[in-house]
């Protein structure tokens, strides 16, 4: 044939040739198929629009919500102070009460030794861990680490970016923190 283009051209209703690649992805498609085609669309756009992204597949922050906020405490002042005896005092503590209290939750604080702390996290015990962590914290394996939401001045002169750990997988979670955190940080300069 007189068609040099390497293109298989196919008979259309014109006298014109048009080639299988300029020719409407369904065009081939029975009655049947393009109902089949559309149902299957219709089916996953409604299962994305119930999906809930960021998710949280053990519903932490639906369970914190409107009710208890289970947060673990290491001793590092400036950050934590647990020699109080009672409430945990410092930074933290106050940015994870007031995200507690926009939640309408209960903060149960657990103070400990950072292993301690960061095993019941890993373990579902508790929904968050403070201490002055860094985002070099050793801890990734145990948790997620949320985006630095202050960076200060170490000891040796370094700039540290300051974290929060919470339990792996659960962004839902973590994103409403993140964002408190930031928030919390940049009303406090």
């Amino acid at each position: 044939m007189g068609n040099h283009s390497g293109r298989r051209a196919v008979a259309s209703h014109s006298s014109q040739r048009v080639p299988l690649d300029r020719q409407h992805p369904l065009a081939h498609c029975s009655g049947r198929g393009l109902r089949t085609a559309a149902l299957l669309a219709v089916t996953l756009l409604l299962t994305a629009c119930s999906m809930s992204i960021p998710a949280d597949p053990d519903g932490t922050l639906e369970r914190v919500t409107d009710g208890q906020l289970r947060v673990g405490v290491s001793h590092n002042p400036p950050w934590t102070d647990t020699t109080g005896g009672g409430t945990p005092s410092g930074t933290e503590p106050e940015l994870i009460a007031d995200f507690a209290a926009a939640h309408d939750a209960e903060v149960v604080w657990e103070t400990g030794g950072e292993e301690q702390l960061m095993k019941q996290l890993r373990d579902g015990q508790l929904d968050v861990v403070i201490g002055g962590l860094t985002d070099k914290s050793p801890w990734t394996t145990h948790a997620a680490l949320t985006t630095s939401y202050v960076e200060a001045t170490g000891n040796d002169g370094t700039t540290e970016k300051h974290v929060l750990a919470v339990p792996m997988g659960e962004n839902a979670f973590m994103v409403a923190l993140e964002r408190h955190a930031l928030a919390h940080a940049e009303a406090h300069r």
